[in-house]
């Protein structure tokens, strides 16, 4: 249906600027994407619909005069479909069986593929995510950050691009010091194994325990402070305690991605780019783009674009996060020039980023044009927001914890560990599909509220409900190849005549459209256009599994219809899932 859509809209723009010209006007702005494509209100009046609205001032005529005119001239260029004039519209009603045997047989076909698209095909996009620092381990916000960035990684892939997936590990600043200088106060050279504890829960221990001394005793802020010169001059005892923590950070927090799913392409440590991202704001500096205050910081005045002035290294000649990043984007271009770079970030950041942004164009880097901020919201808790600095995150580890004894509860409930075997494998991915779907069915700029009670849910629009339908299907698949090995089990084209009911056609009608909503998810950057198509898609064949019988339809050719069909969607759906980061399952 994704090509009928192309061909119906080339062909519509090519016969309207015939038009045009025939009237002597001007049809530029006349193209395929400017024709638009619409739904009837009711079925009998068509499956698609052109409005001509849109191009009444660009002719000069009453839209219903466009649409008489331009039946005729299209109407034989469209084969498959059969068109008819309403007004100020042409109605569209396609050929079911033909269409339904050529997306079946595509899908069928094409298996893991079916869904990609070519619309990205040579290009090159690095996409930045993650990116925790290592005083504390992932939270929930970090939770969103990463399967949005994931995710997005996966759909441009499917739109054809070249991805490369990168993450720029926070390991320098006063907020690292924090947790160190904590440490060597209270900790007793203790470790995570002599206590017990996950290690980057260790280390972020000393980053809440810093932030209540500090609220006892003013001088701390002033020694973290002092640390982090002490760093940057490279104090052979500060360093080695440096080492020492990040590595525990480090350890922990790749251990958490390896559960989560979510892997990168290349890693960037602050600490190695942030010396880089100095000697550029020194060049700027000589070559006058910025300036120096008396007390020995530098500044770039942001004037040209509406704002005030910012800081880019401080008196001391300590580096900010600003600093490091110019040095990292410098590094990351040398190193795999990108035709796009997307850095994942909270909106917050906003700010940040515009400054960034100019920042490398004023230093004269042509490629500072593609550099794009993909903003996401907040995640907070029905109770409220959450504070990383008195203690008051929702760790990552532990949500997906109580997620998974959530999971297996709700499988002993319904009495299925038999049927699933493994019930705490299961429960883990039933844990990971709750929380990918839930942190991504949102759209990316919102911010929202994370109800883990809601997102473990098996009914409703939930990551379980997804993988339950998917679970289900699959077990249908099976149960009928044993009864019928052969009938609409094989790649084999269907007679998809028979396959005439009205949810049989808006079953059809939904796959057809994956590869046009795995396009629009790549040009919107937004994995929740796929997880809304696939919860549309589970429950219509829910619907459609309740009210006819599938596997245990009596006429043979029927049977192996819907079951091509069930096989279809099964197929669209793993594909689907994939792209969002929810493991489909076989059983459930």
């Amino acid at each position: 249906m994704n090509d009928i859509r192309q061909e119906l809209r080339h062909t519509i723009a090519e016969q309207l600027r015939v038009l045009a010209a025939d009237a002597g006007v001007d049809s530029k702005s006349i193209d395929a994407a400017a024709v638009q494509l619409e739904v009837p209100p009711r079925p009998e009046m068509g499956d698609l619909a052109v409005p001509l609205f849109p191009f009444a001032r660009v002719l000069r005529r009453a839209p219903a005069a466009i649409a008489a005119a331009l039946l005729p001239r299209i109407d034989q260029a469209l084969p498959g479909c059969t068109l008819e004039q309403a007004g100020a519209y042409i109605n569209v009603h396609l050929d079911r069986a033909a269409l339904g045997s050529a997306i079946i047989q595509r899908v069928l076909q094409e298996k893991q593929r079916y869904g990609c698209t070519e619309e990205l095909s040579g290009t090159r996009v690095m996409i930045e995510f993650s990116c925790p620092n290592t005083n504390k381990p992932l939270h929930l916000g970090h939770l969103r950050n990463d399967i949005l960035g994931e995710s997005v990684a996966r759909i441009l892939q499917a739109n054809g691009a070249e991805v490369r997936k990168v993450n720029l590990i926070n390991d320098r600043g006063v907020h690292i010091c924090k947790s160190m200088l904590a440490y060597r106060r209270f900790g007793n050279d203790a470790t995570p194994e002599s206590e017990g504890i996950k290690s980057d829960h260790f280390v972020g221990k000393y980053y809440v325990r810093f932030n209540q001394w500090a609220n006892e005793d003013a001088d701390a802020e002033a020694q973290a402070r002092t640390m982090l010169q002490q760093w940057e001059n490279g104090d052979p005892e500060v360093l080695e305690l440096w080492k020492r923590m990040n590595g525990w950070a480090v350890e922990g927090i790749w251990e958490t991605y390896r559960r989560t799913g979510v892997s990168f392409d290349e890693v960037y440590y602050e600490s190695q780019t942030y010396r880089a991202g100095r000697d550029e704001v020194l060049r700027g500096l000589e070559q006058g783009v910025f300036f120096r205050h008396q007390d020995g910081s530098i500044w770039i005045d942001l004037e040209p674009i509406g704002l005030d002035k910012k800081v880019l290294l401080r008196g001391d000649g300590t580096s900010l996060y600003l600093t490091q990043d110019i040095g990292t984007a410098i590094a990351r271009h040398r190193d795999w020039p990108f035709d796009r770079l997307i850095y994942v970030v909270a909106s917050e950041q906003r700010y940040h980023f515009t400054v960034l942004f100019h920042v490398l164009k004023q230093l004269g880097m042509p490629w500072a044009e593609s550099l794009f901020h993909l903003a996401y919201g907040m995640v907070n808790l029905p109770e409220g927001k959450m504070k990383s600095r008195e203690g008051t995150v929702v760790d990552a580890d532990d949500l997906i914890a109580r997620l998974e004894e959530m999971a297996v509860q709700e499988i002993r409930s319904k009495g299925r560990e038999e049927e699933v075997g493994d019930v705490q494998a299961t429960a883990a991915d039933v844990a990971l599909g709750a929380l990918h779907y839930y942190l991504l069915q949102v759209t990316p700029a919102k911010d929202m509220v994370f109800d883990p009670k809601e997102s473990i849910s098996f009914n409703g629009n939930t990551g379980p409900y997804l993988q339950y339908s998917g679970a289900r299907i699959s077990s249908m698949l099976r149960k009928a190849s044993v009864d019928v090995p052969q009938q609409g089990l094989t790649d084999e084209p269907i007679d998809a005549a028979l396959l005439s009911t009205a949810e049989e056609w808006d079953l059809i009608k939904r796959l057809a459209e994956f590869p046009e909503i795995v396009g629009l998810a790549g040009r919107q950057h937004s994995p929740s256009i796929v997880t809304g198509y696939l919860y549309d898609v589970a429950k219509a064949f829910s619907r459609y599994y309740h009210d006819y019988p599938i596997a245990v339809e009596k006429e043979l050719p029927t049977r192996a219809a819907r079951l091509a069909l069930a096989r279809a969607v099964a197929q669209t759906l793993r594909n689907g899932c994939r792209l969002v980061g929810i493991p489909f399952l076989e059983v459930m």
